[in-house]
Formats: C-alpha cells, sequence, structure tokens
C-alpha cells in the first residue's frame, strides 16, 4: 500500500507544470486579453490615479432579498418535484420490468 502511494506522488511530482497566458492590461487598468485593441504590453501597469479610480467605482452589492427568495423558491420546487416522483421499485423489489426467469 505505501509502495502504491508512493508511486502516485511521485508521479504527481514529476508531472510538468501547466503555465497560463499572460494577461495584459488596458489604459484603465483593467485585465483584457493580450493582443486586442487597447491592450498594453506584457507587463505594463497603470499608474496610481487609474488604480485609485478603478477601486473607488462601486461594485454590486451581492443578491437582493427578491433574488434570494427566489433562488430558495426554485430549490425549493425542484426538491419538491424529486419528492413526487413514484416509487420505481414495487413492494416485492421486482423492479419495472419483468424478465423471462423472474417468476421462478
Amino acid at each position: 500500500m505505501r509502495l502504491a502511494v508512493l508511486a502516485f506522488v511521485s508521479a504527481l511530482l514529476a508531472a510538468p507544470t501547466a503555465l497560463a497566458a499572460p494577461t495584459c492590461n488596458d489604459l484603465d487598468g483593467h485585465a483584457v486579453r493580450c493582443g486586442t485593441l487597447g491592450a498594453m504590453p506584457v507587463g505594463w501597469e497603470p499608474s496610481p490615479q487609474p488604480l485609485a479610480a478603478q477601486e473607488a467605482e462601486p461594485r454590486p452589492a451581492g443578491l437582493s432579498q427578491t433574488q434570494l427568495f427566489g433562488i430558495v423558491c426554485f430549490i425549493g420546487g425542484l426538491l419538491a418535484l424529486f419528492a413526487l416522483l413514484p416509487d420505481f421499485e414495487d413492494g416485492q423489489g421486482g423492479g419495472w420490468d419483468r424478465q423471462e426467469d423472474d417468476e421462478a
């Protein structure tokens, strides 16, 4: 068992790592795809003024009470539909289909 664990760990450590493509910024400091219109070179960083303006932008507050209520109702309705499904086994455990040897 220890040998299998050691082999598994060594295989994980020997695997090459995956590298992601670099990201670029636009003039406002937002991350954009490199090579698109308005993308700055790789490694370029905006001056502190656009970064401060970006941090001062209002962010979404999250879910409203109405959205949260809708999500809870949806999940509750889905669970209620699951509860209303018929029993797929009959009382004797025979299942849906009768086979040739079921009577024996």
